[in-house]
């Protein structure tokens, strides 16, 4: 396989923050960092809290769901920038094994990047480990250009 270079993204961790801050305030809930941002690929993390563990000692799925739906949101915007209302429009999650107590990791990347829908791919892991605890595949509509 090449080694390519990753392509720097249209948008800065630190632009999106304040577009996540103005347009989606309800994520600070969940505290989500982003880790590593490249164009169409993104690394984001929800940090471990006691109030996204649901009995039986494990991350609840819909902290799981909101962790991989930032994410996708973050890797949209690295692709067409400061673009608002870009918004999902499906998703689908297959939760696979139980996260050990710890910062959840996300990886997207974008699989198909068309002028109105993208689909992503992400994995979701509690750090450290190697096996995912959940697959996700996603997508969002970009509303068109004037």
């Amino acid at each position: 396989m090449k080694n390519m270079a990753k392509k720097p993204s249209a948008i800065t961790a630190e632009e999106f923050e304040v577009i996540r801050d103005s347009d989606a305030p309800f994520t600070d809930y969940y505290d989500f960092k982003i880790d590593d941002l490249h164009y169409a690929d993104c690394l984001t993390r929800l940090p471990y809290a006691q109030k996204h563990v649901r009995p039986g000692g494990t991350i609840c799925g819909p902290a799981m769901f909101a962790l991989a739906d930032y994410s996708m949101w973050l890797a949209v915007l690295s692709v067409v920038g400061k673009v608002p209302l870009a918004v999902t429009t499906s998703m689908n999650i297959n939760f696979l094994n139980k996260p050990r107590e710890a910062d959840l990791l996300c990886h997207t990347k974008l699989i198909k990047i068309g002028k109105r829908l993208m689909v992503g791919d992400m994995t979701l892991y509690a750090e450290g480990d190697d096996q995912p605890c959940a697959h996700v595949t996603g997508t969002y509509s970009v509303p068109p250009q004037k």
